[in-house]
């Protein structure tokens, strides 16, 4: 990804030098298991280690050598032959070229996934504290962009932060499901390898051994990482809209900070804009956009192919690098978020009451009125209030059929803005634990 939406310690994963130490690792402790098994002599896996475990691998002429090979761990082991000497014979015995890229591959993705979830929590605990913050700050709750009930700003956090929790419980499934490790050979056999060489190189390097690798880790692995990802950057989306809508003119109940000296606009110096929401959106868009070729990585041919190869080179970096740079920017709108609760009570009102109409209208069924004239008799009222002629209210209290039902204390009773955050208390129990 490019530098612009890049944190260096998710670059840092991704990096030609930290890859190339992840493979001699591999290498190496698989070394160390063919020396107790009695297959290479040890002073040879100490040498190894000794003389590789420092090293910095001359990324350039790996790249070099790999112009003449055309095969990128070919070229590794030749330059690591090169530094460690004609010990070297003994590295990469009976192991395929896709147990160490696989291999590699998904330490990457899990220590990807861990600065993940470390964004996902600092997502969650702004989340937290901006809901506590308005759990009661009345707002209208929109279906379809138009007024419908109250609801209050804490809610549409507290929503949030109940999606968030699901996606950080779903990348740790996926962060789980990904991390295992395949030392098995060429078609997967074990035929040149022991299987205890791929228990001893899985415990050092934190994973565990593949069931049935065939020659490659299963793809399907993969997509359910990628999927996770892609299902996060759509929560981060939602998010991102629901400030971009918030922020309109028109609406401005809440909008991103708009820090000293920032611009807004080349051209219209009074511009304040969601930018950040919408750059959020697009980036969100870049990593889901990965999650279709992951799963069409999954049907590889027989035992193997490198159909996949290509597309993971740019995906692994790409998805988990901008899923970061978005979290921590979604997290940083949310802790500086401004908000507006005197606009929030502006909107709210904008409609005279309309907003109650479900009251009213469950309150005539429960004096008598059949429900098909009970929606007829508040309808009629509403519209008008609608169009801007009158007062909700009012118009209830002159309405003969209304009142052969309920008294002018009744109406007024139905339009208690409070009745409406009753059970917020509840809510927040059930997304935080507490109230």
């Amino acid at each position: 990804m490019i530098p612009r939406y890049t944190r260096p310690e998710m670059a840092s994963i991704w990096e030609p030098q930290t890859r190339f130490k992840i493979w001699f690792e591999i290498e190496a402790h698989a070394a160390d298991a063919l020396a107790e098994l009695g297959v290479i002599p040890k002073e040879a896996a100490r040498t190894i280690w000794a003389k590789g475990k420092d090293a910095t691998f001359d990324v350039a002429r790996i790249d070099e050598i790999e112009r003449e090979t055309k095969h990128d761990v070919i070229a590794f082991l030749t330059h690591l032959a090169e530094i460690v000497g004609p010990e070297a014979r003994f590295v990469h015995q009976g192991m395929t070229s896709s147990d160490v890229l696989d291999t590699c591959l998904n330490v990457q993705l899990k220590r990807a996934a861990d600065l993940l979830i470390a964004d996902l929590d600092r997502v969650l605990a702004a989340l937290k504290t901006r809901a506590f913050e308005h759990k009661m700050t009345p707002t209208i709750g929109r279906s379809h962009g138009i007024h419908a009930e109250p609801v209050t700003f804490g809610l549409k956090l507290a929503y949030a932060h109940a999606e968030f929790a699901r996606a950080r419980a779903r990348l740790v499934a996926a962060r789980d499901e990904i991390s295992t490790c395949a030392i098995s050979g060429a078609v997967g056999t074990f035929a040149q390898i022991d299987p205890r060489v791929e228990e001893h190189v899985a415990k050092a390097m934190g994973l565990r051994p593949e069931p049935v690798s065939t020659q490659v880790i299963p793809r399907d692995r993969h997509a359910m990482y990628f999927a996770t990802l892609g299902v996060i950057a759509a929560s981060v989306e939602r998010l991102a809209v629901e400030v971009r809508h918030l922020q309109r003119t028109e609406v401005l109940e809440a909008e991103e900070f708009f820090s000293e000296g920032q611009k807004g606009s080349s051209a219209m110096p009074h511009k304040r804009n969601p930018v950040l929401s919408e750059n959020l959106s697009g980036l969100s868009r870049m990593v889901r956009a990965y999650v279709t070729p992951a799963l069409e990585n999954v049907a590889l041919w027989h035992e193997r192919d490198i159909s996949h190869s290509s597309a993971e080179r740019m995906m692994g970096p790409d998805a988990t690098v901008t899923l970061d740079f978005a979290l921590v920017r979604l997290a940083g709108l949310i802790e500086k978020l401004l908000v507006y609760p005197q606009n929030m009570q502006k909107n709210l009102d904008r409609l005279g009451g309309l907003v109650h109409s479900q009251r009213v209208l469950i309150a005539l069924t429960q004096k008598g009125a059949s429900r098909e004239d009970a929606y007829k008799f508040v309808q009629r009222n509403a519209m008008p209030v609608w169009r801007g002629e009158g007062d909700f209210q009012t118009l209830l209290k002159n309405d003969p059929d209304v009142k052969k039902y309920m008294s002018d204390a009744e109406i007024e009773e139905k339009f208690d803005l409070g009745y409406h955050l009753k059970h917020v208390d509840t809510i927040f129990k059930r997304v935080f634990g507490e109230s």
